[in-house]
């Protein structure tokens, strides 16, 4: 893949690609169900995620329901599939953005980037680093890099050898590094991940 010849001039990072599956960058249509779902993942390991959000479409008889379905479930419906207040909150604020700004696929690829943070971060409950992921996975942009997933930090910490001590210069030196990744920053963060996970079990 193209991504991979660009990725190789970094002689790190090439040791991680070169022993990893090539990543398909995928676009999904319905981003309201997809905030929904980022939201519910937050702080949760991916088998509870994955647990409460087969709880989520099961209440809507195993379709992705509409934004107007998803304001119409009362909160205790939405708290007893194992959801937290702020979370119930912030998804049926994701809701209620999309009727009444909407956020369409189409709309949203006409947009840059930053232009696209600028306009889903007002939402209560959706961060950057939510936003970002939606970047990378539901609209399928190549050039996203994710400086405050603690993921990607302490990749990239073991990796360079980058000092952590200080925070705001670890971001600065994830940034430098980073810059000669583009224009294919999202598929270096994805080889990061891996790399972190398969460290992590194999420590295990």
């Amino acid at each position: 893949m193209a991504y991979q010849a660009h990725l190789y001039k970094d002689k790190k990072l090439k040791r991680l690609i070169e022993n990893s599956e090539p990543h398909h960058l995928k676009k999904r249509k319905n981003l309201c169900i997809y905030l929904c779902a980022s939201i519910m993942s937050q702080q949760l390991s991916t088998k509870v995620a994955d647990i409460i959000y087969k709880r989520f479409i099961a209440l809507y008889a195993g379709k992705e329901p509409t934004p107007q379905q998803i304001l119409a479930t009362p909160s205790e419906t939405l708290r007893g599939i194992g959801l937290s207040n702020n979370k119930v909150s912030y998804i049926k604020n994701v809701a209620q953005f999309e009727i009444d700004f909407g956020m369409d696929a189409k709309k949203l690829a006409r947009m840059s980037n930053e232009e696209v943070i600028d306009y889903l971060i007002v939402i209560k409950g959706v961060g950057r680093w939510t936003v970002e992921m939606l970047l990378m996975f539901a609209l399928g942009r190549e050039d996203v890099f994710a400086v405050d997933d603690l993921g990607i930090q302490n990749a990239m910490i073991s990796l360079y050898k980058i000092d952590k001590s200080d925070k705001k210069k670890l971001k600065e030196e994830m940034v430098r590094l980073s810059a000669k990744w583009s224009p294919y920053r999202t598929y270096a963060c994805v080889h990061l991940w891996r790399w972190k996970d398969n460290a992590t079990a194999v420590k295990k």
